[in-house]
């Protein structure tokens, strides 16, 4: 184990699903545990999407992503976008959702979602990341209690990936 890895296993930072659509129309959605806002003015939040990922090959002809905040109560959607893959999986045959601006699929279960332009894309090893700035109104819920905490890396991290990182 690295320092790093063992700096990272105290950690316990939230998960997303992060959606997408190219313009053929082709949808793809995965559980991401790296992404952070990392500007607030202008308002600006990263993704990193593993290069294994059938997301990362639809967001790179993607003009949008979506970010969703998923609350303890949604398990069985982090479960599908975490443990399924998009090469053999429609998920989103499986679970409620919209199109929202530009086509991006908006999971309808989300405690909190955006939608953001893609404005650059960084290389981070097996990850790249992905900068959003925001083009759609924010959807967040009130905080409220612990069902609907936000969903973290401790409550996902048995589950066993559609992909490996």
């Amino acid at each position: 184990m690295s320092d790093l890895d063992a700096f990272a296993e105290v950690l316990d930072p939230p998960v997303y699903v992060v959606t997408g659509a190219a313009g053929d129309g082709e949808r793809a959605g995965c559980l991401v545990g790296f992404a952070s806002q990392c500007s607030i003015r202008p308002a600006r939040f990263t993704v990193w999407l593993s290069r294994r990922n059938h997301t990362y090959r639809v967001a790179l002809r993607s003009t949008r992503l979506a970010v969703h905040v998923l609350s303890r109560t949604e398990l069985g959607i982090a479960r599908l976008f975490g443990e399924e893959t998009g090469d053999e999986t429609d998920k989103f045959a499986r679970v409620d959702w919209e199109p929202g601006p530009g086509g991006v699929p908006v999971l309808s279960g989300a405690r909190a979602w955006f939608v953001g332009g893609v404005r650059d894309r960084w290389d981070g090893g097996d990850h790249v990341g992905f900068l959003l700035a925001p083009v759609a109104e924010v959807s967040a819920a009130v905080p409220g209690d612990d069902r609907t905490r936000p969903l973290r890396l401790s409550d996902v991290s048995h589950f066993t990936p559609g992909h490996p990182a």
